[in-house]
């Protein structure tokens, strides 16, 4: 039998294999290429477990080992640039070399590891300006982070040298990121197939724009339309700043708004100190004339200060009390009653601080767990007379007004732990909501109806 020649392919190695399942006692040889790759790809090895080579590209993707983590308090404000209410939780912060990364727990994180499905919600650094500030938040040790895509971020902790810790921390990595991106360097992650000796690359950042076809008309084109908008635009920038300058100069003082009439002091939102101080008084003229109207004609109603009443008629009576136009609570359009002690709740919520003081909050608290009821007296007692005058003087108005309420409860179905309950949040809550919430409203309704009950004891008669 005549054979044939084995074809050999350049750049390949041949192989003989023995077939020892001949007959013939022949020797067989069959000749395989195998083509062997580039010197570089042989580099790294390929890892043919799938869990480890998800893990291995998802930390590619995600960053290098963090340089920080720890629990810090967290708020976003702004988001391209549109601001956000602000809402601090405490957040488990991860800081890497590119990415600050929140998770909702330090287990989240772990998690994440495992499942890259899992993504936390992150910050690109790179660009991001990093300072301290004082005019975001009342909080003390506040660190912002602003990025280039208008996000703002508000970190803070309770220990100054902790924040400064990452205020440096996350400067040094923003200042190496501009330094690394200023060279276009690109770095390569490999692409391995598990059951294939092919290797293939993408980058990790941003590929290089490709180069244009004509570079040479490309280049006379940017040049024309550079020397007519620099042209142009130098005479319109000049234009805006005159014109800028001019209104800023003319614009009228807040003063002066106010004196003509233009801007007006509004009373919902406005801190109680400032308010009464406008109207010179210790009691917000607002709360006498709904305590008064509450008192003639809707202390027998059914559910007073409980029942909730119609939405769009209170934002009416707000926008009146408002405009600070006359205001008659007796007018037929305020008929029913749940409407104006509605109005009277949604004011004390809307106080930038509560009837009862941030600072006095966990004062009220360690005093409302004296189990000797003398000595419970004389500390709320203690603690109510140190509030401002308006504060104190508003509460004892209200609270002997709340009495008066309890003694229609046979009419009114409202019991001492019911109206608690009501004026428990409305009147007080904390500063930063750092505890558990539930405990806090616990916490609030025993103060108020302990208050209640020992209203006399407390501010004494009405009349003084």
């Amino acid at each position: 039998m005549h054979k044939q020649p084995a074809l050999v392919l350049p750049g390949s190695v041949q192989m003989r294999i023995k077939n020892s399942q001949s007959s013939s006692g022949e020797r067989l040889s069959q000749t395989k290429s195998m083509v062997l790759p580039e010197p570089e790809t042989l580099q790294k090895p390929i890892n043919r477990h799938r869990r480890n080579q998800s893990q291995h590209n998802m930390e590619a993707s995600v960053g290098l080992q963090p340089v920080l983590k720890e629990y810090l308090h967290k708020a976003k404000i702004a988001e391209g640039g549109k601001k956000l209410r602000k809402n601090w939780t405490s957040t488990w912060v991860v800081l890497s070399s590119s990415q600050l990364l929140f998770y909702k727990e330090s287990k989240q994180e772990a998690v994440a590891n495992l499942k890259p499905s899992c993504r936390p919600d992150g910050v690109d650094l790179c660009g991001a300006a990093i300072e301290w500030t004082t005019e975001k938040s009342s909080r003390k040790n506040v660190v912002q982070i602003t990025t280039p895509t208008g996000d703002e971020f508000l970190l803070q902790a309770d220990h100054f040298p902790t924040i400064c810790k990452w205020h440096d921390t996350l400067q040094k990595t923003v200042e190496s990121l501009s330094s690394r991106t200023g060279g276009h360097s690109y770095g390569k992650a490999a692409l391995q197939k598990s059951n294939s000796t092919e290797c293939l690359s993408r980058p990790i950042c941003d590929p290089p724009k490709p180069k244009p076809k004509d570079s040479k008309s490309e280049h006379r084109r940017s040049i024309m339309f550079k020397l007519n908008y620099s042209a142009s635009d130098s005479a319109d920038k000049n234009g805006v700043k005159n014109r800028l300058k001019k209104f800023i100069s003319r614009r009228p003082s807040m003063k002066t708004l106010q004196e003509k009439g233009i801007i007006k002091d509004r009373v919902f939102g406005c801190h109680i100190l400032t308010l009464c101080e406008r109207e010179r008084t210790t009691v917000p003229r607002f709360v006498k004339l709904c305590v008064k109207e509450v008192e003639k004609r809707g202390l027998e109603a059914d559910g007073i200060y409980r029942v909730s009443g119609n939405l769009a008629v209170i934002q009416k009576l707000r926008f009146l009390v408002d405009e600070e136009e006359e205001l008659d609570l007796g007018d037929s359009q305020w008929e029913d009653i749940h409407v104006i002690t509605g109005a009277l709740k949604m004011f004390f919520r809307e106080l930038p601080e509560p009837l009862f003081p941030f600072r006095f909050f966990d004062l009220f608290v360690e005093a409302i767990k004296i189990k000797e009821t003398t000595q419970k007296i004389q500390a709320l007692k203690k603690l109510i007379h140190q509030f401002p005058k308006p504060n104190h003087n508003t509460m004892k108005l209200l609270f002997h007004h709340l009495r008066r309420v309890l003694t229609k409860s046979q009419q009114n179905l409202m019991s001492t732990q019911g109206v608690s309950i009501v004026f428990g949040p409305t009147l007080m809550w904390p500063e930063f909501e750092s505890g558990n919430m539930e405990v806090n409203m616990v916490y609030q309704h025993q103060i108020v109806e302990f208050i209640l009950i020992e209203c006399l004891e407390i501010f004494g008669p009405e009349g003084k």
